[in-house]
């Protein structure tokens, strides 16, 4: 019987971990409510929903890039035109860039993506239930790790047993050690697919409810909204396309417009 600890050590990983799974699947599932009738996505909504603060920012450049508000060269340097904002996002992408009216776009986009206008957007979706909370949405990937953790240590605690001399082959009437182990592992598993088929509508930002708006959207879109719900990649400029794709140099490389 010296494989009992052994067992032990199973039961207690799989019921922490499948324990934290179920809580944090419980918390996120009470995000999810119905959207609010007649709700119409405006552009940041959209971006927010599809791609989070970082395509909030994104949409902001490009929207203004298209005014000629803001010259974006294929370098990955952004200069001010028009240093008036037209909305709070836009205002954020000025301050971002600085007094020196130029400067990279990866900064400007971190910068504006953390901004106090962002975040109160986000705020905003999540109490109408459109977003998912960060907290929520990381909560369940880390239980979700837990549990796969614990099912790999259910897995190398029962074959440890099972090698352990004499402890392989069951006496008459005896359950084999296997069929012991078999049981937490066959709780870990099972969690593992619950979770995938309750937590699986949810993505990394939008709710069900966001997402159903997400998906009422024309499939006809304007450029801004194409670039609001499938990125930058999806600018039909190339130069722009490789504006937001440079990745940063020092401050001493040559400024390309």
């Amino acid at each position: 019987m010296f494989w009992l600890p052994l067992l032990l050590l199973a039961w207690a990983a799989t019921g922490l971990s499948c324990g934290r799974l179920c809580l944090a699947a419980s918390r996120a599932a009470t995000h999810e409510r119905a959207a609010p009738r007649g709700h119409e996505l405006t552009l940041y909504e959209t971006a927010f929903l599809s791609g989070g603060p970082s395509r909030v920012a994104d949409v902001a450049l490009v929207a203004m890039a298209g005014a000629r508000r803001l010259l974006i060269a294929h370098t990955g340097w952004a200069t001010v035109v028009d240093p008036v904002g037209r909305d709070e996002v836009e205002r954020s992408v000025l301050g971002a860039i600085g007094p020196d009216g130029q400067s990279r776009i990866a900064p400007i986009r971190k910068g504006a993506a953390t901004a106090d206008a962002v975040r109160a957007l986000g705020e905003r979706l999540v109490a109408a239930g459109l977003a998912v909370p960060e907290s929520a949405g990381t909560g369940v990937a880390a239980a979700a790790r837990q549990v796969r953790a614990a099912t790999v240590a259910v897995l190398a605690l029962g074959a440890l047993a099972v090698c352990m001399p004499t402890q392989g082959r069951a006496a008459s009437g005896q359950v084999p050690v296997a069929i012991w182990f078999s049981l937490p592992l066959m709780l870990c598993v099972g969690c593992l697919i619950i979770a995938r088929i309750e937590v699986h509508p949810y993505t990394r930002w939008a709710s069900p409810a966001g997402q159903r708006l997400l998906g009422a959207l024309p499939a006809a879109r304007d450029e801004l909204t194409t670039v609001a719900v499938r990125g930058v990649r999806a600018l039909p400029d190339p130069g722009l396309r490789a504006a937001f794709g440079h990745r940063s140099r020092p401050d001493t490389a040559q400024r390309g417009h």
